[in-house]
């Protein structure tokens, strides 16, 4: 984590003591955030990632900041005092009131807090482990990205001490989720005119990806559509390609998933992940201030 940090639009040092145990959204994980990339200065899709948390404060009853975009000015700052123009940037919303053990000091209904740290080293590609029943899609709650994030790192912890990346996520069904930090793609067709790059639905209870939905929305590459699908885990073992999708990491392949015999391809990600950064290109260079450019 970088020197400094967003405590309530106040620019903060990291250590500071500033918190208490009395917030029962830091007690109970009852809090919403989100993790950014920022290019040159510029968060990467805000617009995205602001209704998303909007969106999940009001599933789990998480009061918000009204002003998106004060939020967003303050972050600026905090990226200044920092003195970064690459890095990972991560906004959360905590809920402080509520249950028996609110602390008698709280005084904020929420607190708004934002740090940032280096893009970490992903590699170039990843292995992942299978776990069954990693995600609950009949909950009402799936995916909602909430503070209680204790299973996912778990899980990515248990991985890493096995030698791998990550893991695939199914769901109840038996279905395909996603990983614990990234969405899910496989690419079928790759010898046809029309190769299909394919996702689960968000009703495999997978999160609602930036990234995911960039690539559903607004990337077009001739010769390949990107669409949702219901995924088995053969699917993966029949597509030509298998590659994962995140703020943090972009697009990287997947050289092995343990148990299962993929293909190694990556054509059709190296070209998607060639569009994507050209729409990051367009995207920062729209939005980059004469004083950032310099």
């Amino acid at each position: 984590m970088h020197r400094f940090l967003l405590y309530n639009g106040e620019i903060r040092d990291t250590s500071e003591r500033f918190l208490s145990p009395g917030q029962t959204g830091l007690v109970n994980g009852w809090g919403v955030f989100s993790t950014l990339r920022v290019y040159d200065g510029v968060p990467f899709c805000w617009e995205r990632h602001w209704p998303r948390m909007q969106h999940d404060a009001s599933r789990l009853r998480i009061p918000m900041p009204s002003d998106g975009e004060k939020v967003l000015a303050d972050l600026l700052r905090l990226l200044e005092a920092n003195q970064v123009q690459n890095a990972v940037l991560r906004v959360m919303v905590v809920r402080n009131r509520g249950g028996m053990f609110e602390g008698p000091a709280v005084t904020n209904d929420f607190d708004v807090i934002g740090f940032s740290t280096d893009v970490p080293p992903w590699g170039k590609a990843m292995k992942l482990g299978v776990v069954p029943n990693g995600r609950h899609a009949a909950s009402e709650f799936a995916g909602a990205k909430i503070l209680s994030w204790s299973e996912n790192l778990t899980r990515y912890e248990r991985a890493r001490e096995k030698g791998l990346d990550e893991v695939v996520l199914l769901n109840e069904r038996g279905e395909v989720s996603e990983c614990t930090s990234a969405n899910l793609f496989t690419v079928h067709g790759v010898a046809s005119n029309q190769a299909r790059v394919l996702t689960p639905p968000l009703s495999s209870g997978c999160l609602p990806g930036v990234t995911r939905a960039v690539l559903l929305e607004e990337i077009r590459v001739a010769g390949l559509t990107v669409d949702e699908r219901v995924l088995l885990p053969a699917d993966l073992e029949s597509a030509d390609e298998v590659f994962l999708a995140s703020t943090t990491r972009e697009l990287l392949p997947i050289e092995s998933i343990e148990g299962m015999r993929i293909k190694s391809g990556r054509a059709v990600r190296d070209r998607l992940q060639q569009a994507f950064t050209a729409y990051i290109d367009s995207y920062v260079g729209a939005r980059r201030s004469p004083i950032s450019a310099a």
